[in-house]
């Protein structure tokens, strides 16, 4: 592929654009700022904008938002391009299921930029601040916090097993809702319109780029829809199986090897 016909950048962040530990790997910071002064870089993710603000800033470049895995979009100034959310009032009824069937997890509750949960002492939830470098606030009135807003994702955390029956529960229990694990220790609860491949086009449209010219990289399950939306599409070398099956091409490197970086600097830079 012509690096000319590259005009719109869609990453993926955690198990992508990051290392191993979730935070930036700040060695490729040259080569994102080189692609980024050249065409746009959106970063698509699960994160908030709050998770996704400090790659910016420890990368040294900015662009669009793709938050909660695209219930939340904002463009390069934070101004809302697009926006679905939980009504407030099923969010509370939902929190309420949560806490009384499936009590051993831990669950944030987000909405624009907030970010709630009942117990920051949790492990849980401070391995999940460490992750994103932001942090959560302990409320658990989410009428209070959000409002007529409504929410945007529920997170929940827990081991494998837990997660796996979570999914399986939560998915029958609000069959019109989106439920989908992002990790094995993660699952998230979102409005069943929010998917990461609206977001592409909802930026792509902003940008007033032509899908043509998009390239998209990722590694997990959550991230096929963003994928299959794009013409040119890049698993990393550590995607799972059904990921590499389902791209166009596959990056020579893993995440943590600065895959996206220096792909980019083949495909836009070379």
């Amino acid at each position: 592929m012509s690096k000319m016909r590259v005009g719109i950048v869609f990453t993926d962040v955690d198990g992508t654009l990051v290392g191993d530990d979730h935070h930036p790997l700040r060695n490729t910071a040259p080569v994102m700022q080189r692609v980024a002064a050249r065409v746009p870089i959106c970063l698509v993710s699960a994160r908030s904008p709050e998770g996704l603000y400090p790659i910016h800033e420890q990368l040294g470049f900015n662009g669009p938002l793709a938050c909660y895995s695209g219930a939340y979009v904002v463009d390069e100034n934070g101004h809302e391009l697009f926006s679905t959310t939980i009504d407030t009032g099923e969010a509370v009824a939902i929190k309420s299921y949560l806490s009384s069937e499936l009590p051993q997890l831990a669950v944030g509750t987000y909405g624009f930029h907030d970010w709630i949960v009942d117990d920051r002492e949790d492990p849980r939830i401070k391995r999940e601040e460490y992750l994103v470098q932001a942090q959560a606030r302990v409320n658990t009135d989410i009428a209070g916090t959000f409002g007529e807003r409504g929410v945007h994702k529920f997170l929940l955390m827990g081991e494998p097993q837990e997660i796996l029956e979570a999914e399986r529960t939560v998915a029958e229990r609000y069959p019109h809702l989106n439920v989908v694990r992002s990790s094995d220790i993660l699952c998230e609860v979102m409005a069943a319109d929010a998917s990461k491949s609206n977001a592409v086009q909802v930026i792509s449209a902003h940008c007033g780029v032509d899908l043509a010219c998009a390239v998209a990289f990722g590694d997990g399950p959550n991230d096929l829809d963003m994928l299959l939306s794009v013409p040119n599409s890049y698993a990393m070398a550590n995607a799972e199986p059904e990921v590499r099956e389902a791209s166009t091409h596959v990056v020579p490197w893993a995440n943590a090897e600065g895959g996206v970086a220096r792909m980019l600097e083949q495909l836009v830079l070379g």
